[in-house]
């Protein structure tokens, strides 16, 4: 768990002598509750999406009666398992309306939480690498500006200016051609939105409940009414399911299928560089794309793995991909060396938007299929998922993704934005 010095001020010798005594000076940042018999609306996951739905239906709505549960620790799923990425730069409008929500709230959390989670606006450039590329960032361009998200199409000086170390040569087999830039873009550290959001919600009475698995649901007259956990039961008006890339297997344990399928997400940093890039670069062309985090790795991300899997681990076939394309895009990165590579469990709709909303099963609600997006919609995310929580209807952004669409055919298709992360 996290932690919160009892001073505001301290040395760096005082951050020692915590290290070596074992933090004994710290204090927790949350408790960590036993469940209680009954709550008035129970969160199925802690990851992002679910503690700051707790969180906005304890602020906004008043609704304080209310525990997370989490079968792991506290963003231990995808929310500590992504490559941070904040973005709003989407094309259909619906999508646009609820990222750029996000990015707007992500601009103001640390003030909200009083809990730096090191939101850096750097920016960010899709690179076109083909004249028909650029044409097509052009047409999407004008459709963003239209949904009100700033944007801007740059040339092929500009995009070099701003990411100088690209490969430059015209006869590269990814030569750049232009860029698709928008600069309120960029970057958050992902525990730190986790603990943020878990401290607040705390400090508002929502019980935070770690090691706690839902193993089933209580159903009474066909509306779930609690969960079964290896703690005990838990009986509830409502409950909402904030579970990321295991969302199927949580519907089918409530007697539905949803369209969604689970593939890994895996992504890897290098070894720690001087400043050396200050924006995000992605390729929508061979899915890769890179940033420089704030202790200097190179975080590198590219496609989903498209074999269904469950497990947090990528594979070697897609590492090399990836690997390959960045050093053919930026040939002064060949002799990295590669630290760390890890996977996450994404689960993805047919038209690569979430399912916000009512489930099949009266009193249990729905907050899945982000793909992934989800890092970047946790604030939005949380803030329309409290409200239906709250209410029991949609909040104005969040009913063009009621999972009603796959029947009546108003699909949000936003394949292209699939291969970023």
């Amino acid at each position: 768990m996290s932690a919160l010095p009892r001073k505001s001020r301290y040395s760096a010798w005082s951050l020692l002598r915590e290290g070596l005594r074992g933090q004994g000076g710290w204090t927790p940042a949350w408790r960590d509750h036993d469940p209680e018999p009954a709550y008035d609306v129970v969160v199925i996951g802690g990851g992002g999406h679910g503690l700051a739905t707790a969180y906005y239906l304890a602020r906004t709505h008043g609704i304080r009666r209310v525990a997370v549960l989490e079968k792991g620790w506290i963003g231990g799923g995808n929310t500590g398992r992504n490559t941070t990425i904040i973005r709003s730069n989407y094309f259909n409008p619906q999508s646009a309306a609820l990222y750029d929500l996000s990015v707007r709230l992500y601009e103001g959390l640390s003030r909200e939480l009083n809990y730096n989670i090191m939101f850096s606006q750097r920016g960010i450039m899709e690179v076109a690498h083909t004249d028909a590329e650029l044409e097509s960032m052009a047409r999407a361009a004008n459709a963003m500006r239209i949904s009100g998200i700033d944007i801007e199409l740059v040339s092929r000086q500009a995009t070099l200016a701003l990411a100088p170390l690209l490969d430059a040569s015209p006869h590269c087999r990814w030569p750049v051609r232009g860029a698709l830039v928008q600069r309120r873009g960029g970057t958050a550290r992902h525990d730190a939105v986790a603990w943020g959001y878990a401290r607040a919600a705390d400090s508002l009475g929502v019980h935070i409940i770690q090691g706690c698995e839902v193993q089933g649901f209580e159903i009474e007259a066909g509306r779930v009414v609690g969960v079964r956990t290896n703690r005990g039961n838990i009986r509830a008006e409502r409950i909402g399911m904030a579970v990321a890339g295991n969302s199927s297997v949580m519907a089918e344990m409530a007697g539905f299928t949803l369209p969604l399928q689970s593939y890994t997400l895996q992504a890897m940093v290098s070894e720690p560089l001087k400043p050396c890039l200050d924006t995000v670069v992605m390729s929508t062309s061979n899915g890769v794309y890179v940033s420089q985090s704030d202790k200097g790795e190179m975080v590198i991300g590219g496609n989903l793995d498209r074999s269904p899997s469950y497990a947090q681990r990528g594979s070697f076939r897609v590492t090399q991909s990836v690997l390959a394309t960045l050093v053919e895009m930026f040939p002064a990165f060949a002799t990295l060396k590669l630290m760390r590579q890890w996977g996450g469990t994404v689960d993805t709709s047919p038209d690569n938007s979430p399912l916000i909303g009512p489930s099949p099963l009266p009193g249990l609600y729905l907050n899945c299929g982000w793909g992934t997006g989800g890092f970047k919609a946790i604030p939005a995310g949380g803030t329309v998922f409290a409200q239906l929580l709250a209410t029991g209807r949609h909040h104005e952004l969040s009913a063009a993704f009621d999972l009603s669409r796959f029947a009546t055919g108003e699909l949000i298709d936003e394949s292209h934005a699939g291969v970023q992360h």
